[in-house]
C-alpha cells in the first residue's frame, strides 16, 4: 500500500504513543499532523519532530487528515469521537486504544460492544471505516532509534483498509500482518493486559508478540 501524499493524522499526538507513532511517520517521510485538545501543545510537539510535522486541534487535524489514528486512552474515547465525528466521513480511522480499567489493568475488561474498536466504530457510524493497531507496542520504544521486535496486528472488515493499517506499522519499523475482521481486535485488546502481566511477572522492558512461522504474502 503506497501512502505518499495522504496526510496521516495523529489525535492525541502528544502523547507517549501519539508522540512516538508520530515521530516515525515523519522519519520515514510521511506527511504527519499531531493533533491535540490544545493547539499549542501540538504546534510544540511538532516542532520537535520535525519533518515538516505540523500540530493543530484534535478537530482540524481530523478534518486535514487523510487518514486518523487515535492515539488515546479509552477513557476519552466518547469525547474525542464526538470531537472529530463531522470530520472524517469517508475515512480510515485507526483505533490503538485498550479498554484498560485502573487499579486492574492486567484484567482483561473488554467493553459490551466486542473491543474497543467496535465500541467506535458504533460511535463514528458506518459512513467510517474502523481498523484497529498498534495494541502490544511498548511507546517508549517506538520513542528512541531501537529495533521493536514486535509484530502488529491490524484488524478491521476491510482489506484494502488493513492494508493501510499494516503500511502505517511498516512505516513505523514493525510487521504489520492481517488480523481479520473487526471483531477480532477484542483478541489484542484482551491481550494486552497479558503483556501487562508478564511485563511485572517476569521484569519485561514492554513485552510484545511476535507471530512464528514463514508467514507468505497475504493473498489479494
Amino acid at each position: 500500500m503506497d501512502l505518499s501524499g495522504k496526510r496521516i493524522a495523529v489525535i492525541g499526538g502528544t502523547g507517549k504513543l501519539g508522540a512516538a507513532l508520530a515521530w516515525r511517520f515523519a522519519r520515514s517521510g510521511l506527511d504527519v499532523i499531531v493533533g491535540s485538545r490544545s493547539a499549542e501543545s501540538a504546534i510544540e510537539c511538532a516542532a520537535g519532530i520535525g519533518k515538516g510535522a505540523q500540530g493543530m486541534t484534535n478537530a482540524d487535524a481530523a478534518a486535514a487528515g487523510d487518514v486518523v489514528l487515535l492515539a488515546i486512552p479509552f477513557a476519552a474515547q466518547d469525547a474525542t469521537a464526538a470531537e472529530i465525528a463531522p470530520h472524517v466521513a469517508g475515512k480510515i480511522v485507526i483505533d490503538t486504544s485498550v479498554p484498560l480499567k485502573p487499579p486492574a489493568v492486567m484484567r482483561v475488561q473488554l467493553p459490551p460492544e466486542g473491543s474497543a474498536a467496535q465500541r467506535l466504530q458504533g460511535l463514528l457510524g458506518e459512513a467510517v471505516t474502523v481498523i484497529s493497531a498498534f495494541h502490544s507496542v511498548a511507546a517508549h520504544k517506538l520513542a528512541t532509534d531501537a529495533v521493536v521486535d514486535c509484530d502488529v496486528l491490524v484488524f478491521g472488515n476491510d482489506k484494502e483498509a488493513r492494508s493501510v493499517g499494516i503500511a502505517l506499522a511498516d512505516a513505523a519499523g514493525l510487521r504489520g500482518l492481517h488480523g481479520g475482521a473487526l471483531a477480532n481486535s477484542a483478541a489484542a485488546e484482551a491481550l494486552t493486559s497479558v503483556l501487562i502481566f508478564l511485563n511485572k511477572t517476569y521484569q519485561v522492558d514492554g513485552a510484545g508478540i511476535r507471530i512464528t512461522g514463514a508467514l507468505r504474502e497475504a493473498a489479494a
